[in-house]
């Protein structure tokens, strides 16, 4: 393996995409609706997890820095067929530690690359407003803002926007 590897993830990747998905929801918690607690309460995560890596309309990279995973995005795919030519970007994640090397912007030309092999027409994503590192590496890559939505999320008392923003293939 390179030193660094942008890959679709499958079933054998399940146990190491589940280690950094806890991480991200332990590290950086407004960032996703999941909360580390209702992780925690999933009976067979890892089954789970390989199960939507099968799905044909999910796809799902990873990063893989010596050999282990520091980085993952999801594309899904819409399924109504008025919708097939939009997919969603979800789960986007990059460790603490190796922020800053471009691993998040590889991870979307990935994303984006098998975007345009499959017909993919735009790609939509939610993003906190409060998010800024994360507004700045999608618009690097070429997504733009189209709308807010005003207190998008709820925990406990406190409320946070959504950026709603959009790449046209």
């Amino acid at each position: 393996m390179r030193l660094l590897e942008i890959k679709q993830l499958t079933a054998t990747d399940s146990s190491a995409y589940w280690e950094i998905r806890l991480e991200a929801l332990q590290k950086n918690p407004s960032a996703f609706i999941t909360t580390y607690q209702d992780a925690l309460n999933k009976v067979n995560p890892v089954n789970e997890t390989a199960e939507r890596f099968a799905n044909g309309n999910n796809y799902t990279y990873g990063a893989y820095l010596k050999n282990n995973l520091v980085g993952v995005v999801t594309m899904l795919r819409q399924t109504h067929p008025k919708f097939k030519h939009k997919a969603e970007i979800l789960a986007m994640y990059v460790s603490n530690e190796i922020r800053g090397l471009g691993i998040g912007t590889k991870l979307l030309d990935k994303t984006i690359e098998q975007a345009k092999l499959v017909g993919i027409e735009q790609l939509q994503l939610g993003v906190v407003s409060t998010n800024i590192p994360a507004i700045a590496l999608y618009k690097k890559v070429g997504f733009s803002i189209y709308g807010t939505e005003i207190r998008a999320i709820k925990m406990n008392d406190s409320y946070e926007d959504e950026e709603l923003m959009v790449y046209f293939i």
